[in-house]
């Protein structure tokens, strides 16, 4: 199932991708008019802890609006709406892994590393499929891009043991880790160069974990301007997800509504000689299999 959010007459909406139709349901609209469900939740992030059970009511509610003489009235179609990012809410964190495929490390002018490298982007970073936003000009000349696999975790907890991690995984989305080398460099850490504002493109979906059984083989492709630049795929990830999952949450509690990026393979702009970083004017694509793709506009 693909879940996004969006704005539609002045309200802030979700509800799945209709199936081979480019619109989506409007799950409020037939709850609140055909009163499927005892309750339903208003936005994606309040339902995402619910897991499955969250997943079988929204099917529960499309159904009865297929079912019923007014399907039509459900439905928007995607030149109707505006995208917002699926987890429209804030989330508690963006966990992010670095270096976690080797042709990267290497591009960068590192080792794979030995350990974990984690970092963290400021939850108010996060913008949706389709925006236009800033290339931060007065504050980098180093803007670059990153195309990940990005993991929607769907309920709590703490020192989650591998073998369980799947458990905790709601769904995956599309992320594009947009950070300011000079900045990273100059600071001696990531997060004022990962942390500018809408600097953590998220879309345009999230697929529900049941319809990608296999996270560790999805291509990933990156394109600036049609101009392919990262063309890699999961099953190179040196962590998998679970191991990501498990490791993390040894020292931090996760909970619903975090969104983990497992990292970027090769092709980012700084790797290339001389680099090809961004500038205004630029279109960003970041491309995974089964999930769709996620544009992103400079200016």
């Amino acid at each position: 199932m693909k879940l996004l959010s969006f704005r539609y007459a002045g309200e802030e909406r979700f509800g799945p991708k209709v199936k081979k139709e480019e619109a989506v349901w409007d799950l409020i609209a037939i709850q609140q008019q055909l009163e499927v469900l005892p309750a339903f939740p208003a936005s994606l992030i309040e339902g995402i802890p619910q897991g499955m059970e969250f997943v079988e009511a929204i099917r529960k509610l499309t159904e009865a609006a297929v079912q019923s003489d007014r399907s039509e009235e459900f439905k928007h179609s995607f030149s109707e709406i505006e995208w917002l990012p699926p987890i429209s809410k804030t989330p508690k964190n963006i966990l992010c892994v670095g270096k976690n495929y080797a042709d990267h490390a290497k591009e960068m002018g590192a080792e794979a590393p030995v350990d974990l490298v984690v970092f963290t982007k400021a939850p108010a970073t996060i913008s949706a499929d389709g925006a236009t936003v800033s290339v931060h000009s007065d504050l980098t000349d180093s803007y670059d891009y990153e195309g990940e696999l990005a993991v929607v975790i769907g309920k709590a907890g703490h020192k989650i043991p591998k073998q369980m991690a799947y458990d905790y995984v709601f769904g995956y989305t599309i992320a594009n880790d947009l950070t300011a080398r000079d900045l990273q460099d100059k600071h001696q850490q990531y997060f004022l160069g990962k942390s500018l504002p809408d600097s953590c493109p998220l879309g345009p979906y999230i697929v529900t974990k049941d319809e990608i059984p296999q996270a560790q083989n999805l291509s990933i492709v990156t394109k600036v301007n049609d101009e392919v630049r990262q063309n890699g795929n999961t099953e190179k990830m040196i962590r998998r997800v679970d191991e990501l999952v498990a490791e993390i949450s040894k020292y931090v509690a996760l909970e619903p509504g975090d969104v983990l990026l497992t990292g970027t393979p090769a092709g980012v702009g700084k790797g290339f000689n001389p680099p090809k970083f961004l500038k205004a004017g630029d279109t960003i694509k970041v491309s995974i299999e089964s999930i769709g793709t996620l544009v992103t506009h400079l200016s």
